[in-house]
C-alpha cells in the first residue's frame, strides 16, 4: 500500500477541483436562470433548471462531506491512529483502507 499521507492529500486535491468544479456549475445555472424568465412551478424549463440546482447543490454537499472525512483521516495519520479501528482497536485491514481510505472501523466493526 502507497503512504497514506501522499493518498489522502491526492484525493484532497481532487475533491477540491470537483468541489470547485462544481460550484461554477452550479453558479452558472443561476446565473442563466437569471437571465430567463422561467418560474419553476409553471415553465416546463423552469422545472429543469431547478432540477439541475438540486443536482449540483446535493453534488457539492457530497464533495464537502468527503473533504471533510479526508481532513479528518489526515488528523488521524498526524496523531498516529490512522488505521486503527475507533470502536475495537484494532488494526483496520489494509485492503479495507486501499478501498476506503477514509476508514474509520474496520470491517467487522462497520
Amino acid at each position: 500500500m502507497d503512504d497514506p499521507r501522499a493518498r489522502l492529500e491526492r484525493e484532497r486535491r481532487e475533491t477540491l477541483k470537483r468541489l470547485a468544479y462544481l460550484s461554477d456549475d452550479f453558479d452558472q445555472v443561476v446565473a442563466a436562470s437569471y437571465d430567463s424568465n422561467a418560474d419553476d412551478e409553471h415553465d416546463p424549463e423552469g422545472a429543469t433548471i431547478a432540477f439541475e440546482r438540486s443536482q449540483l447543490g446535493a453534488l457539492a454537499d457530497q464533495a464537502q462531506r468527503r473533504l471533510t472525512e479526508i481532513d479528518a483521516a489526515l488528523e488521524r495519520v498526524a496523531a498516529g491512529t490512522y488505521g486503527i479501528c475507533e470502536r475495537c482497536h484494532r488494526p483496520i485491514a489494509s485492503d479495507r483502507l486501499q478501498a476506503r481510505p477514509v476508514a474509520r472501523t474496520c470491517t467487522e466493526c462497520a
